[in-house]
């Protein structure tokens, strides 16, 4: 068994051909040679929320930063400068942000089917 930071103590996810124990597992039949599906138990205890409506990012070889901030320019001058305040930044491994990138798609995607089409500005 495992024991994570939170405290919360989880089983370690069945191996090939085996069924695991912990309470929390699916009870479906598993096929021999395949590996049942973990179960996922999210623990919000510690989650906060934050607004962003602009983002950013940047990478190298080991990681992928995206910064999260909000505008705070309500009226645009000449000189077309805006100053957005910085309020998150997260840090993700190439493989975390891939999987990120997948599933925003598919979000995206489901939106634009049911919202329409998402238009970007592109100036």
């Amino acid at each position: 068994m495992a024991k994570e930071q939170s405290g919360t103590v989880k089983s370690a996810p069945p191996r090939n051909g085996e069924a695991g124990n912990s309470k929390s597992d699916n009870p479906a039949k598993v096929e021999v040679g395949k590996m049942a599906m973990p179960t996922v138990n999210w623990d919000d205890s510690n989650m906060r929320t934050s607004y962003a409506n602009v983002v950013n990012a940047s990478s190298t070889r080991e990681e992928v930063t995206l910064f999260f901030g909000s505008n705070q320019t309500w009226n645009v001058t000449d000189k077309q400068e805006f100053n957005v305040l910085l309020s998150d930044r997260i840090v993700l491994n190439p493989y975390a942000a891939k999987r990120l990138h997948t599933l925003l798609g598919a979000v995206l995607n489901e939106y634009e089917k049911r919202f329409g089409t998402l238009t970007l500005d592109r100036g």
